[in-house]
C-alpha cells in the first residue's frame, strides 16, 4: 500500500468535512499543532535530563578515577 493519490486525498478530506463540518475543521487542526508542540517540547526536554544525567555520571567517574590515581600514588 502506498502514498494515495490525489483523488484518494480528495475523496478524504471530503468526508472529514461531511463529518466534522467547515467550521470545526479549524479547531481541530489547531489542536493537533498544539498536541505535536507539546510532544517536541516533551522530547527536547526529555533529551535535556539525560543528557545531564550522562554528564554528572560521567563526572562521578573522572572523580572515582582521579581518586584512585591519587591514593595509588601516595601507597
Amino acid at each position: 500500500m502506498g502514498m494515495p493519490s490525489g483523488m484518494e486525498l480528495l475523496v478524504i478530506a471530503l468526508i472529514v468535512l461531511l463529518l466534522f463540518g467547515g467550521k470545526k475543521i479549524p479547531e481541530l487542526a489547531k489542536g493537533l499543532g498544539n498536541g505535536i508542540k507539546n510532544f517536541k517540547k516533551a522530547v527536547k526536554e526529555d533529551d535535556e535530563v539525560v543528557d545531564n544525567k550522562s554528564e554528572k555520571i560521567e563526572g562521578k567517574e573522572q572523580t572515582a578515577q582521579k581518586s584512585e590515581s591519587e591514593t595509588s600514588t601516595k601507597a
